[in-house]
Parts: C-alpha cells; sequence; structure tokens
C-alpha cells in the first residue's frame, strides 16, 4: 500500500469513527444491561406459576374480560406468551383504540389457570429507558433511521481499521503492544489489538444494529406485500360490528392448523399487524432458531375460520434472527455472558480511540507552534 493510499484509507478510518463514537458509547453503555434483560426481569418479577392438579387452563376470553375489566372503557388488543421464559402466563395489551401508540398501552399479566392478576408492568423503569437511548433514543423512527447511519459509519471504520491494520502488522509480530515505548502508542497498540480480536463480533453486532433500525420498514414492507395478499378478499368488506368470535377458538385453530409450533402472540383486528377483519395469530417454532420466526395464521374475527396461514417472506425473517443476536440471545447465559466481554472491551476501544485522536491533535498543535516560532526566530 502506498503513502497516499494508506492517508486516504486513515482519513475514512478516523471521520467515520469520531462521528460515531459518541452514539456507539451509547449503544454499548445501555447495551450493556439489554444483555440481561431477561434475567434482570426475572429478578423483578418472579411469579412461579405452578398448575393446579387436574385443573385446566382458564378460556382466554374469560381472562381478557378480566383484563378489559382493570380498565374500564379500554380494549385488549394484543396477547403475548413465553412459555419458556413464563410459563402458564399470558400477558394482555389493553388499549382505547388499536392502533393507538404503544406508550398508551395498560399491560396485564395474568395466571391462566386461576385468572389472578399477578402484575401490571408499566413503560417505565431502568430497564424501559435503556432499551429507548438504545433502539431511538426517545427519537421515533428518525432516532432508529440516525442510529442506522451510524451503524453505517461504524462499519466502514472497521473494514477502514482492518485495511490499515495488516500492512502495519506483516513488520510486528501479532498482538504486540511496545510497553517501553510511548503511552501514546501503547494505547495504539492496545486500541489495534482489541480492534481486530473482537472485528468478527463487532461486525456482527453492527450489521445487526443497522438491520433492526429498519424494523420499521420492513413492517411497512410485509403490510403492504403479504399481509395485503392474504387480506386481498376482505379489500371491500365492511369491518365486522358488534361481538368478535371467541380468541380462544381462535388460538386453537391456529395450533391445530400448525401443531408442531406454539402460539406466541395474537393481534385483535385493526392492529398493524393484520386487517381490520381478522385475528393473527403468531405461531413459533420450538427449536432456538426456529422459536425466533414467527408464523401467521388468520382468522375470520366474525366467523372464527382460518383464511390463510403462511410463512414470513426472507427479509422478515432477517429481522428475527438479528434482533436476538444483536444481544446474544441464542445461547443461554454463557453466549450473553461472551457478549457482555466483547461489549466492554468495545468501549475500551472507543475509548482509546478518542484518546489517541486528543493526543494526536495535540501534538499537531504543538508541532505547529513551534514551527512558529521557529518562523518568528528567523
Amino acid at each position: 500500500m502506498n503513502l497516499k493510499t494508506a492517508k486516504r484509507w486513515f482519513s475514512w478510518h478516523k471521520w467515520t469513527s469520531l462521528i460515531c463514537t459518541a452514539f456507539l458509547l451509547l449503544l454499548c453503555i445501555t447495551g450493556l444491561p439489554l444483555i440481561f434483560h431477561e434475567e434482570i426481569e426475572h429478578l423483578q418479577n418472579d411469579f412461579e406459576v405452578e398448575t393446579v392438579g387436574g385443573k385446566q387452563k382458564m378460556d382466554l376470553d374469560r381472562l381478557a374480560e378480566i383484563a378489559e375489566s382493570k380498565n374500564p372503557g379500554k380494549h385488549v388488543r394484543y396477547a403475548f406468551w413465553e412459555k419458556d421464559e413464563h410459563p402458564n402466563q399470558v400477558l394482555f395489551d389493553v388499549v382505547e383504540k388499536p392502533d393507538a401508540h404503544f406508550e398508551e398501552s395498560k399491560y396485564i399479566l395474568i395466571n391462566e389457570y386461576t385468572g389472578e392478576i399477578l402484575n401490571e408492568p408499566e413503560n417505565e423503569g431502568f430497564l424501559y429507558i435503556m432499551l429507548r437511548l438504545h433502539t431511538d433514543m426517545f427519537a421515533g423512527i428518525p432516532g432508529k433511521l440516525f442510529l442506522g447511519l451510524m451503524g453505517i459509519l461504524f462499519f466502514i471504520s472497521i473494514v477502514s481499521g482492518i485495511v490499515l491494520y495488516g500492512p502495519i502488522m506483516k513488520n510486528f509480530d501479532f498482538g504486540m503492544v511496545r510497553k517501553l515505548k510511548s503511552k501514546r502508542l501503547q494505547w495504539l497498540d492496545t486500541h489495534n489489538l482489541l480492534g481486530i480480536v473482537t472485528v468478527v463480533w463487532l461486525t456482527i453486532v453492527g450489521l445487526t444494529r443497522v438491520i433492526n433500525t429498519l424494523s420499521d420498514v420492513v413492517l411497512g414492507l410485509w403490510q403492504q406485500g403479504q399481509l395485503a395478499e392474504m387480506t386481498a378478499p376482505y379489500r371491500n368488506e365492511k369491518p365486522p360490528e358488534g361481538k368478535l368470535s371467541s380468541l380462544n377458538e381462535a388460538v386453537k385453530a391456529a395450533e391445530e392448523k400448525v401443531p408442531s409450533m406454539d402460539v406466541s402472540v395474537v393481534a385483535y383486528p385493526g392492529t398493524p399487524f393484520t386487517s381490520k377483519h381478522h385475528y393473527a395469530v403468531f405461531m413459533k417454532g420450538n427449536t432456538e432458531v426456529t422459536s425466533k420466526l414467527l408464523m401467521p395464521v388468520l382468522i375470520d374475527a366474525k366467523t372464527g375460520e382460518i383464511t390463510d396461514a403462511r410463512k414470513m417472506p426472507w427479509y422478515v425473517n432477517t429481522l428475527f434472527i438479528s434482533q436476538p443476536l444483536h444481544f446474544g440471545n441464542y445461547g443461554g447465559i454463557t453466549l450473553k455472558i461472551i457478549w457482555a466481554i466483547f461489549d466492554i472491551m468495545t468501549i475500551i476501544i472507543l475509548i482509546t480511540g478518542l484518546y489517541l485522536w486528543f493526543a494526536r491533535r495535540k501534538s499537531e498543535i504543538r508541532s505547529k507552534k513551534l514551527l512558529n516560532q521557529r518562523d518568528h526566530a528567523k
């Protein structure tokens, strides 16, 4: 690599890194507790619900009525299940209108066997603040897209860093840190070493970060594509009036349609994940990977009959896979600890990068002052 090319790559690495560093520090710091969000939530809300001998689960319609009775004038729009983490429990999202903003949601966690209200989680607290800062900085879709742009700059800084590191290490041992040299060189070697050790992880987390920021775009594509095709026969029909068909029967029909999968989410008619005419029962697999993927089964909200069921398109599945991968949510606590270690190493990389830039800047200013003094002396 000639000097001119090296300078160009160095310029790319310096400026892309500097522009995104502050935001990457924010993402790394907020991401650290989010890696262990399941464990933290479990400690905060430890509700062990045991089945009562021989007793059956209550009818879902009755459970939904209990949730609505806690919030008069509001109605259920989503029901969630996490059978592995929170068995025998269902979480209802209750709002005034199906298209209400998620911050207007009231959540009711209910024991499926007894109908007992276990908790009423709120959109607040430490983990909620960390999640919002990490996903959109409390700025909604513009915040997501901005962080996605920072992710792209981060990826460019990784590529440029690899290009610069390769030729340098031809003359040195891999992983060397020149402890007998200046402090600045020690920090440079530490920065380079941690960068190359974490490069694969940084690339994975950086790219999944960009993909995750496009979640609203992906939802829009799915709504206009597959969902529109699945609900096309109902396009010119009026939405059902009065009481909807049974939620309980809708879930049973979906389970019979796809017996190898478990129910994960039910979206009521009028929500963004279905039409005004259908329940959407989202089923998930029972392996580590397939449990992250969802398959929609549409149920006519007037007749209770299944009208369609399809696997999600590739771009939606890519999003589903990238979301847990971003937080290391695939291999249990061991992988999460590894993710946390790499996260801390990344924070050190970012801090050393800032230090090197300030040190270099200070050195350049000092050199210019010396040159000016010499010129005046002449």
